[in-house]
């Protein structure tokens, strides 16, 4: 029996994981109408570009929960390193402590890369930068705030691909723990905390 759902964005989370599964390739409208629990005509009715605009309103879902989850926080809170603790939290939990992948990162390294690159483009850019700003205003010189900016995003997007190829989530938790050492090594903020 077909569900009945009464906005899009109710379908958005659900979208995701397939994704997350299948990739875009491999998300077949069987895969989508079984985990939906959605017809055919429903989902054309709430996305009648397809699986492309699916993924790309899956895209926009998840970038919209980063700018305003972590991107944001690390760009405007005064204390710089208390918002970098906020930032690997946050992180931990939305990857479920490494037991979710990162979509973004899937669409990245698929053949699907180029219809959405600016999307993907734009999450990593952001995060890297808003990163770094919070190191400066941690007092961390610009130059090294962005080589650690982005040595950051690359140990948690690997900590995320390394934790699935062993099947062992804590791969993700214990990368997140000794960022969190190594970011906030000498700035003054309480390490320890996570």
């Amino acid at each position: 029996m077909a569900r009945t759902v009464s906005e899009r964005a109710d379908i958005l989370p659900l979208l995701g994981e397939v994704f997350r599964e299948h990739g875009f390739e491999g998300a077949s409208l069987a895969h989508i109408t079984a985990r939906t629990g959605l017809g055919k005509g429903s989902l054309y009715h709430f996305f009648p570009g397809g699986k492309e605009e699916m993924a790309a309103a899956v895209l926009a879902e998840i970038d919209l929960w980063f700018e305003t989850n972590v991107f944001a926080p690390l760009r405007t809170e005064a204390d710089g390193a208390a918002a970098i603790r906020d930032m690997l939290a946050r992180t931990d939990a939305y990857f479920r402590s490494g037991r979710r992948v990162c979509l973004v990162g899937v669409f990245a390294l698929g053949e699907v890369r180029d219809r959405f690159s600016q999307a993907v483009q734009s999450y990593f850019a952001r995060w890297r930068d808003a990163l770094a700003d919070a190191l400066i205003r941690a007092g961390r010189p610009a130059a090294a705030a962005g080589e650690e900016a982005e040595d950051a995003v690359l140990a948690i997007q690997g900590a995320l691909v390394l934790a699935r190829a062993l099947d062992d989530a804590a791969v993700f938790t214990r990368t997140l723990a000794r960022l969190e050492r190594r970011l906030l090594q000498g700035l003054g903020g309480r390490s320890d905390q996570h």
